[in-house]
């Protein structure tokens, strides 16, 4: 083969490679590793964190349900799972989001710029049927969080159907 052949091919495997990254090695990783975290999770206890210094959190936020789907979905470059954020407090709100889960831990991210300096959510299974999770702060956004401050909460997997499943 020549150098021009080899350069076709390499450019083919290429654009075949980038036109699927959802049918990758890596998103099928993703997807495995997600597994442990789909579903949906109601929060049954969570902090309440006021910020001084940044008037779009003066009204307390609460945090009612996290739905986790299996969908993959691309976000800029990368494939990432799709999911929902539930608020009941300000206002009754639901944000559609993305998600990736790792071994140990399943990070939730897309919330947008005027919702808050909100970077998303960190997850950790919690036993067979919870997840405690900590909201993760944009120090970008420009509010400086202390270090060690963080609003954590502890959600349970809903029950649907007869099954208790």
């Amino acid at each position: 083969m020549t150098a021009a052949h080899l350069a076709v091919v390499a450019a083919v495997v290429a654009t075949g490679c980038a036109s699927a990254p959802c049918d990758s090695y890596q998103a099928r990783r993703t997807v495995r590793y997600s597994a442990p975290y789909v579903g949906q999770w109601i929060v049954a206890h969570g902090d309440t964190l006021t910020l001084p210094e940044e008037p779009r959190l003066a009204d307390r936020f609460r945090l009612a349900a996290v739905t986790l789907d299996s969908e993959r979905v691309m976000a800029g470059r990368n494939c990432l799972l799709s999911g929902r954020l539930v608020f009941s407090a300000p206002k009754a709100e639901t944000l559609s989001v993305h998600w990736f889960g790792q071994p140990e831990q399943a990070i939730v991210q897309g919330w947008p710029a005027d919702l808050g300096p909100f970077g998303g959510l960190a997850l950790a299974r919690y036993g067979p049927d919870s997840l405690r999770g900590s909201v993760l702060f944009d120090q970008r956004m420009g509010v400086q969080v202390p270090s060690g401050v963080t609003a954590q909460f502890v959600a349970g997997r809903a029950v649907t159907g007869g099954n208790g499943r």
